[in-house]
């Protein structure tokens, strides 16, 4: 198997969420602007196939590799994707639960301040809006040192892809696999160099 020069690969992308609430679990790709994620979608994702549609979780360690690709009808304009992030309660929950199928999404991630969220929103430190001072905007939880309200909000966008072929390999098994082999081959192997 050798590497393939004419896949794009994408790493734009600030990571991957996952979604548990619908008939499929969710792998959505993150992003910070709308515009250019909707045009993103409209060049590549749009003209998948989507039985043909390939994710890999590659795990090296703590982190994993994501790697997503698919057949095109639009060649030109086809890219592939991939991330390297840290290993997370929510890529295992995942991991055991997705059952070979999910859907594929992209969303806009943006952070929140105090003044852009209702009273029940959650800090990152884990409690809402009220429980916070309403001039420093610091905890009022005694054990938590939350000196800032700061949140994050996740929309989702409404387009999906149906994804049937998810496959978690070790970085061993890498080789046995066209899209994960081309990914490392391409993004790690050759720059050591």
């Amino acid at each position: 198997m050798s590497e393939n020069p004419s896949i794009s690969w994408y790493d734009d992308f600030l990571g991957v969420a996952y979604r548990y609430f619908d008939i499929r679990m969710n792998v959505v790709l993150m992003f910070n602007e709308s515009k250019p994620t909707r045009d993103l979608w409209y060049e590549t994702m749009h003209w998948w196939n989507d039985h043909t549609i390939k994710i890999r979780f590659i795990e090296t360690g703590d982190d994993y590799w994501f790697v997503m690709g698919a057949d095109s009808r639009r060649p030109d304009t086809n890219k592939y994707f991939y991330k390297i992030l840290e290993k997370s309660a929510n890529y295992e929950r995942f991991k055991k639960g997705h059952q070979g199928s999910a859907y594929m999404r992209f969303g806009i991630y943006s952070r929140k301040t105090v003044d852009e969220v209702k009273n029940d929103a959650l800090c990152d430190c884990g409690h809402r809006k009220d429980d916070h001072d309403v001039d420093s905007h610091s905890c009022l939880y005694e054990v938590c040192d939350c000196t800032n309200f700061d949140t994050f909000q996740l929309n989702i966008l409404k387009k999906k892809k149906v994804v049937t072929n998810i496959k978690f390999l070790s970085e061993d098994d890498v080789k046995d696999d066209a899209l994960a082999w081309n990914c490392l081959n391409r993004n790690k192997y050759s720059k050591n160099d």
